[in-house]
């Protein structure tokens, strides 16, 4: 990712906080009421992206423009670093609208940092567009679209809300909350947390340097970290997920389940067994709450694994490992814990 931002030869370098673009009278405005525009194309550096498909809003692009650390200047001043050291370019073709920001000259040599511009960009479109974003030096703002949608940011956060259709985002230098949205979604990012709420669909998440945060996600889920924990509540379907650098916390789950951990404890909490349970914890015990009601096949292993009252168990039980069925076998639950495993049925 790192190469395909070093060859968009963008703007300036220093991230500035999305709020301070938008709180600001916009530099250039550009109407797309008489476009159906399908497609958006948006390349910047040092600026963020907003893409809205929200109704009640007139088609246009808005352009804000800022100086270095937030620097107050005139229309003027603006302009005049901008004719010097920028090429800014919006345009409109073929049911396409591009929007563009980049330094003149390709290279640092002779560039006087003192003078450098954010370029950000807010665009409103009809719903049913798709999107090709790219920035090094901000975030990006999608929501209410339905499309396929492609953005990348090596220096901001990704916020996604009310999406359809195939959503792909990565980001290196932040974190990710996506909601309400669906139904492929693949989002990654190696510098911060994932907050993922009221999705559905085919949903993959991947950091590796922060927590995940799962909540009421219905579908084929696959989340994974290496540097922080998992936590998840009212998930269907089926959830794999796994850390090395944290614990597990998954609960009201009614889905087919796998789960590791190398890094601490686990607490999983099922409603309702799908098709499979798996849970491997190399760093600490696993508290684990089944439903009493459902035909199961035990394959459990601890280092002490505590013996519920259970009248409909049948095989053989011992202190560390437990090979049996309850209530006549069904679907397969397979434990491997380094610690205590305590074991519960609602």
């Amino acid at each position: 990712m790192k190469t395909y931002f070093l060859l968009l030869l963008i703007a300036c370098q220093t991230y500035v906080a999305f709020g301070q673009d938008w709180n600001k009278t916009p530099y250039e405005t550009k109407s797309l009421a008489n476009d159906a525009i399908k497609e958006v194309f948006v390349k910047t550096s040092g600026g963020s992206i907003t893409v809205s498909g929200a109704s009640g809003q007139a088609p246009r692009v808005e352009v804000y423009v800022h100086g270095n650390n937030n620097q107050d200047l005139t229309r003027e001043e603006i302009k005049k670093r901008l004719d010097e050291d920028y090429i800014l370019q919006v345009s409109v073709g073929d049911h396409e609208v591009h929007a563009e920001a980049k330094r003149k000259r390709e290279n640092g040599f002779n560039w006087d940092w003192r003078k450098q511009l954010s370029i950000s960009f807010k665009i409103y479109v009809p719903k049913q567009v798709s999107t090709h974003l790219s920035t090094s030096g901000g975030s990006i703002h999608l929501d209410n679209l339905s499309g396929d949608e492609n953005f990348g940011t090596s220096g901001g956060s990704l916020h996604i809300d009310a999406l359809t259709g195939i959503i792909k985002g990565e980001t290196s230098g932040g974190s990710i909350e996506v909601s309400n949205s669906g139904d492929n979604i693949n989002l990654e990012t190696s510098g911060g947390s994932i907050h993922a709420n009221n999705c559905k669909g085919k949903i993959r998440l991947e950091t590796s340097g922060g927590s995940l945060h799962l909540e009421d996600l219905k579908g084929s889920i696959n989340a994974n970290t290496s540097g922080g924990s998992v936590s998840a509540n009212n998930i269907e379907g089926e959830l794999i997920t796994g850390t090395s650098g944290g614990s597990v916390n998954l609960t009201q789950l009614s889905c087919s389940l796998e789960a590791s951990t190398s890094g601490g404890s686990m607490h999983v909490e099922l409603l309702h067994v799908g098709k499979y349970v798996k849970l491997d914890d190399s760093g600490g015990h696993i508290d684990l709450r089944l439903p009493s009601k459902q035909g199961l096949n035990l394959d459990l292993s601890a280092n002490r694994i505590n013996k519920p009252d259970l009248s409909n168990f049948s095989g053989e039980w011992e202190k560390d490992h437990v090979h049996g069925s309850v209530n006549g076998g069904g679907v397969p639950v397979h434990v491997d814990a380094s610690g205590h495993l305590e074991l519960s049925f609602n």
